[in-house]
């Protein structure tokens, strides 16, 4: 009797084990699906965009398709992801948009993915213009660059990066002090403690109400702060040696992480989406990808590092995962992308089938949503 039980015990424990690692394969067969779609559409990543006018391929909207690509690389090491990104970075001169002197996060974004290639190669071509560029902007002496909260993502993770490869703590320091400034004082503080969301501006903070009165918060935008607080945590994880200032850091940036974790946990939508208005579904409610894509990318890695409580945490991913597959077309489009812009009404209608102005960080969200979720899936 007592054999059988060990014999239906490990059958349990098999079967279990086969459906986790079938789901994951179906997630990673979703994220090859869609990345394959858009390297098949822009198979030459120098070539500029024309949205409205011309811009170099290392603007911001193709860094985060890079930093979507690096993430798919970690759980599917294909050769031409690496070729296709130095093949851009090459082009550019591992150098940020607009040159060495630039302090525009959207300028400087493209620098987390040269970082990302040098921790793999050791390469100090992929390294020496970031450096160069993150100390002049010391240099300045300004901390208020980051007017918007998009550009914590953009460019905190640069930093943070760049503390991780060198050890020297003024880049955390700086990259602290930018985003402290941001979330407490620009605009009288962009990050509301109370409803643990974020206004995008100055231009959305209180008076400005929604339709129905409640406050203004859009998805994507929140959704930006929560990569970058995942991004950031996790380069001051892999650095061995920490002071008692960077545990601090550490600290304050976690207790962001489960302040938004709350709120978002509890603003999700019965298909498993995010609203573009959060906490407003009068204004612009709808199916929206980036913003979800973003939320199920922090809570997978939450879940995974056992920060966030899998009992709470995992039906919201479950769930987040199911609208964002049924967003993939069969050749691998992606529907329900809202186009750039700063609030919720920016390029509506998002739909199914629109095709939104950039394609690329649509990807680039996905992909980093896909590939956590993955890891979280093979670790339950």
């Amino acid at each position: 009797m007592r054999k059988k039980l060990i014999v239906l015990s490990l059958m349990f424990v098999c079967t279990g084990a086969i459906a986790q690692n079938h789901e994951a394969a179906e997630v990673l067969r979703t994220a090859q699906l869609a990345n394959t779609y858009f390297m098949k559409k822009y198979s030459d990543p120098t070539i500029p965009t024309n949205v409205g006018r011309i811009r170099s391929s290392n603007l911001w909207t193709r860094a985060v398709y890079y930093e979507g690509l690096m993430a798919l690389y970690n759980i599917d090491a294909n050769q031409d992801y690496i070729n296709y990104t130095d093949r851009w970075a090459d082009f550019h001169q591992w150098t940020a948009r607009n040159g060495i002197e630039a302090t525009n996060a959207d300028d400087q974004c493209c620098q987390q993915v040269y970082l990302e290639r040098y921790i793999q190669t050791g390469h100090q071509k992929m390294l020496q213009h970031v450096k160069d560029n993150l100390d002049h902007q010391i240099q300045t002496g300004r901390t208020d660059y980051w007017t918007w909260i998009d550009a914590i993502q953009m460019c905190m993770p640069v930093y943070s990066h760049l503390f991780r490869i060198t050890g020297e703590q003024k880049y955390l320091d700086y990259a602290m002090d930018a985003y402290l400034w941001n979330r407490n004082t620009c605009g009288g503080g962009l990050f509301n403690e109370e409803e643990g969301l974020w206004w995008r501006d100055k231009d959305f903070v209180p008076p400005y109400k929604e339709k129905d009165g409640s406050n203004c918060y859009w998805s994507r935008g929140s959704g930006w702060v929560y990569a970058a607080l995942v991004r950031v945590m996790t380069d001051i994880e892999q650095t061995k040696k920490k002071s008692r200032t960077v545990k601090k850091y550490y600290k304050q940036l976690l207790n962001d992480f489960l302040l938004m974790s709350d709120a978002l946990q509890k603003c999700q939508r019965t298909d498993g989406f995010w609203n573009p208005s959060l906490v407003c579904p009068a204004n612009y409610g709808g199916k929206e990808l980036t913003g979800t894509a973003l939320f199920l990318y922090g809570m997978s890695w939450g879940i995974s590092h056992k920060l966030l409580q899998s009992e709470k945490y995992l039906p919201v991913c479950y769930k987040a995962w199911e609208g964002l597959k049924a967003c993939v077309h069969q050749d691998g489009f992606l529907g329900w992308v809202q186009g750039t812009g700063k609030q919720p009404e920016s390029s509506q209608p998002v739909t199914y089938t629109r095709v939104p102005d950039f394609e690329d960080y649509g990807t680039g969200c996905f992909l980093l949503a896909a590939s956590e979720y993955y890891h979280l899936l093979l670790k339950k």
